[in-house]
Order: C-alpha cells, then sequence, then structure tokens
C-alpha cells in the first residue's frame, strides 16, 4: 500500500466535504441582498463538491503522481477558499455586513481548517511530514482550539430556554479552552516537555474529554433530528461538528498507538 497515497486520499475525503459544508453554512449566514456573497458561497460549494466526488474515483493504487497533480489542486482550491474565508471575516468585522448571522469566531474558526488543510496537502507533497513528538503537540493545539469553538457555537445557537444544555455547552467550552492552554504550554516547553511518558498522558487526558464532548454531540444532533430541543443550528451543523469530533479521536488514536511502540526506543515516526 503506498502510504502517500492512502493518506492523501483519506485527507481530501474528509476535508472537502468540511469545506463544501462550509460554504452552504456561509450561505445560510448572509442577507437576502448579499447575492455576490452567495454566488461565491454556492461556487465554492460545487468545487469542493466535484473534489469530493472525484476524490472517491481513486484507491490506494493509483499512481503517486497523479495524486501529487490532485493534491496540488486540492490545494489551490483550499487556498482560494480561505482567501474568500478571511474576506469575509474582514468584512463583519468592519460592519459592513449588518444583519448577517455568521458568527465571526465561525467564519475565523472555518478559515483556520482551510488552512490546516491546504498545509497539510503541501506536507505530503513535499515529504516533509512533522515527527511524531511535534505532530502530537501541534495537532493537539490545532483540534482542541476547534473543540472548545464548536461548544461556544453549539452554546449560542441553542435556544437560550434550553438552560440544561446551554450550562453543559459552557462547561464543555471552559474544559477545552483550559485543555487548549496546557497545549499550549507543552508547545512551548518543546523539546524538552517532547518524553514519551509526557506525551502519553497528554493524549490520554485529551482523550477523556473529546469522547465526552463526541458522545455531548452525538446526543445533540439526534435530538435535533427528532425535533426534541429548541434551536437554530442546522442538523447537517450537528452532524458536521460530530464527524469533526470523531475525526480528533481517529487521530489520538493513531498517536497512542504510535507513542505504544515507542515506549522502550524513542525514535521519530512520521504520523
Amino acid at each position: 500500500m503506498d502510504a502517500f497515497v492512502a493518506r492523501s486520499l483519506d485527507e481530501i475525503r474528509f476535508w472537502s466535504r468540511i469545506m463544501k459544508e462550509h460554504s452552504f453554512f456561509l450561505g445560510l449566514g448572509f442577507r437576502a441582498e448579499d447575492t455576490q456573497l452567495i454566488t461565491e458561497a454556492n461556487q465554492f460549494h460545487t468545487i469542493f463538491e466535484d473534489i469530493e466526488r472525484r476524490s472517491h474515483e481513486f484507491n490506494i493504487d493509483t499512481d503517486p503522481h497523479t495524486i501529487k497533480e490532485f493534491n496540488t489542486e486540492v490545494q489551490n482550491a483550499a487556498t482560494h477558499i480561505w482567501a474568500f474565508k478571511r474576506m469575509v471575516l474582514g468584512l463583519i468585522l468592519q460592519c459592513k455586513l449588518p444583519g448577517q448571522t455568521n458568527f465571526p469566531l465561525l467564519v475565523d474558526h472555518i478559515s483556520r481548517e482551510a488552512n490546516y488543510f491546504r498545509n497539510r496537502l503541501e506536507e505530503l507533497n513535499s515529504g516533509k511530514l512533522e515527527p511524531l513528538p511535534d505532530a502530537i503537540i501541534d495537532e493537539n493545539v490545532f483540534f482542541l482550539k476547534i473543540m472548545a469553538d464548536h461548544a461556544k457555537f453549539i452554546g449560542h445557537l441553542l435556544d437560550p430556554s434550553e438552560r440544561k444544555l446551554v450550562e453543559q455547552a459552557r462547561e464543555f467550552s471552559n474544559d477545552f479552552d483550559t485543555l487548549m492552554f496546557q497545549a499550549i504550554d507543552l508547545s512551548h516547553m518543546r523539546p524538552q516537555s517532547q518524553t514519551v511518558p509526557l506525551l502519553s498522558q497528554f493524549v490520554d487526558e485529551n482523550r477523556v474529554s473529546v469522547k465526552s464532548l463526541r458522545d455531548f454531540k452525538k446526543t445533540a444532533r439526534d435530538l435535533i433530528d427528532e425535533c426534541r430541543i429548541k434551536s437554530i443550528i442546522h442538523p447537517l451543523l450537528a452532524d458536521h461538528v460530530f464527524r469533526e469530533a470523531e475525526r480528533f479521536l481517529f487521530i489520538l488514536d493513531m498517536f497512542d498507538q504510535s507513542l505504544s511502540g515507542v515506549k522502550v526506543n524513542k525514535k521519530e515516526i512520521m504520523h
């Protein structure tokens, strides 16, 4: 199996769907008169829907050179949607879209994910993936912030009368803010902090909290699907944030397996 091909297709299949859905959510939040922005969002939806479809036409036996070219094309698309999101954020923060309903933090959040996606494709094409100890810290800093943001969005999009769920979302927000700052502290202590015992504990502790948040998101998604709670959360958004928590758990599990293999002889492993 070609690891480069498998990893590239996995990243593109997951993140192209995420980018497609970001385009849809942005479009929902624009005002009716923002026709140009709505058109651009729809164009990005079409682009990433096509990328997602084409990614499933390849398999692990596809020529790596073909995948490298595909990665370059997708990276270009991710760079363009990143620039679009940053432009929209600028308009919102300059109060040029009064009445639109995309939170500034949400637009910043989805631009960070686009940047993560394009950087990952560049790393794959250049063959310069981070060594395991750096990857563990950097991936956690990124995803813990993403999870903290999700908790904040859920809390703000639930109806205020859903007091118990709003409080739970706030607790998750505080928990993940704390974990994120712990991760940043560990990052600042590099390279001395990159011992197997510290990294292993770091991964284990984060996994416990991510599992709890994943379960909360799954419950919220199901309740929204069944129209059992009051909110303005689109059912697709509820599923979207659930899938991202699942993605983070998958990555944490991979890190745990890699660390288990270096308990005796710590060495740099490409994640």
